[in-house]
């Protein structure tokens, strides 16, 4: 890979950054419609996109076996595919529900995959971005699913099953995941106990940064982290339909609209 992507002058274009599409849920007819709304937004964007930047959980469920990936996307994959034809970084991120990303996309597309946040910088101001699972105080139960999940062995038994088989156990999972969040009310807004946001300021204690960018928790925010620096997520896609662009001076949380 020749793209560096941790230092932006953006010359008069923009940075895109968009999470949770949750591609492939709750069914194909409403993931398509959500499908084609996203391929508008990523039309309308291109001619002003520096790069985009996509922060997890962009597919419902995602499994890369050696020779089988899970089928369908094929609209999405082609729009992305055409924007790097066009040379428009793409970088993608991992969030729980797509943590099993291996090289696919990199190797088809030249499109690096982040397992991890990572720091850009961009006009002289520091960005940490990442989706967001796992991170911050809490969630003990998901972060020890995630050491499993993770895991080299348990990734290689895993493949053993059928593919057939195991995208269907993962789907079911996957679902029931999300239902599960939506019974705890994970997705209204918890104060104080943001832990995102908590997570946010205790790396800002160690090393600033002008912004931190996440996904994850499926509710448009803009917070402030001590003076100088401010926690954005970036919401989601199944019905808010939210994204941050940033320009270099000032990121704006906006909502695409046709």
């Amino acid at each position: 890979m020749s793209l560096e992507p941790y230092n932006y002058q953006l010359q008069g274009k923009k940075l895109f950054f968009a999470s949770d599409f949750h591609l492939g849920a709750p069914n194909w007819e409403k993931s398509l419609a959500r499908e084609q709304k996203i391929i508008r937004w990523l039309d309308q964007i291109q001619d002003e996109a520096a790069a985009i930047f996509l922060v997890g959980d962009i597919f419902d469920f995602w499994f890369e076996y050696k020779e089988v990936i899970p089928k369908g996307f094929i609209p999405f994959i082609s729009k992305i595919h055409q924007l790097r034809e066009k040379k428009i970084p793409i970088l993608f991120f991992t969030g729980n529900h797509d943590l099993w990303m291996k090289d696919y996309f990199t190797e088809q597309l030249g499109i690096p995959v982040y397992q991890h946040p990572i720091e850009i910088v961009v006009n002289e101001k520091r960005i940490l971005v990442g989706h967001g699972d796992g991170l911050g105080p809490g969630d003990k139960q998901y972060k020890l699913l995630k050491k499993v999940f993770t895991n080299p062995v348990a990734q290689w038994l895993f493949r053993w099953f059928h593919p057939d088989l195991g995208i269907k156990l993962a789907k079911a999972w996957s679902s029931s995941s999300r239902v599960s969040n939506m019974e705890k009310n994970e997705n209204h807004f918890l104060g104080e106990g943001e832990w995102l946001w908590q997570y946010c300021k205790e790396i800002e204690q160690r090393k600033h940064h002008d912004y931190y960018i996440f996904g994850h928790r499926h509710l448009p925010l803009e917070l402030e982290v001590g003076k100088k620096a401010t926690y954005f997520n970036l919401g989601e896609w199944v019905s808010q339909f939210t994204y941050l662009e940033f320009d270099g001076e000032k990121p704006k949380l906006l909502t695409f609209e046709e």
